[in-house]
This record gives C-alpha cells, structure tokens and sequence, in this order.
C-alpha cells in the first residue's frame, strides 16, 4: 500500500523552474520538478537511456533530461514525443517544513 515518505525539507527544494534529485528510501532516487512554483515528483531514470531526469532543466514547462534532451510533462511523467511512453509520477505534498511523496 502507498505511503507518504519524507524525502527533504523546504529548504532542500528546487528553485522555480528548476529540477532536483532526492533519494527515496534505500534504493530510489525521485526527481522533483519546480515548474513556475508547482512542485511535481517522478522517477528519476529517464527511458531512453537512464539519464538523471533531477539533473534536467525546466524549458516552457517541460522536463528536458540532460543526457539526449528527451521532453517529459512534469505532471504526468509521459514523454513529450510519445503520451505512451512515461516515468512513473508520485503524488507530493510539503506539511510544515517536510517535503513528502507517496511511493
């Protein structure tokens, strides 16, 4: 079953338009993703060949991994030139100073 789990703080948090990468309990690393103020959370690996999409940037809303430039929808984790083709996305919250996201 889905739970929330603290990966940061505030304060840990990517600037607006910006991405930045958390580690997600032993094995995961979440990408989060700060589009104009609108924090998002989705896996890490991009599909084309497991660039760290955390380490991307933000142009026009979209998600760029910084390996080959494959295009992601922050919100949705689909790839900009395939719908079905998509990272997983996590539902995100910040209670207090704790950044959480279900996994």
């Amino acid at each position: 079953m889905p739970e929330f789990v603290k990966i940061g703080s505030k304060a840990d948090l990517p600037g607006s338009d910006e991405a930045k990468e958390f580690p997600c309990g032993e094995s995961k690393i979440i990408c989060v993703a700060n589009v104009g103020g609108e924090l998002s959370a989705l896996d890490n690996v991009c599909l084309h060949r497991g660039g760290p999409l955390g380490q991307g940037v933000i142009a026009d809303g979209t998600l760029i991994c910084p390996w080959h430039g494959w295009q992601y929808n922050p919100k949705t984790g689909e790839a900009i030139h395939s719908p079905g083709a998509k990272v997983a996305a996590y539902p995100i919250k910040v209670e207090g100073d704790d950044v959480l996201v279900e996994v």
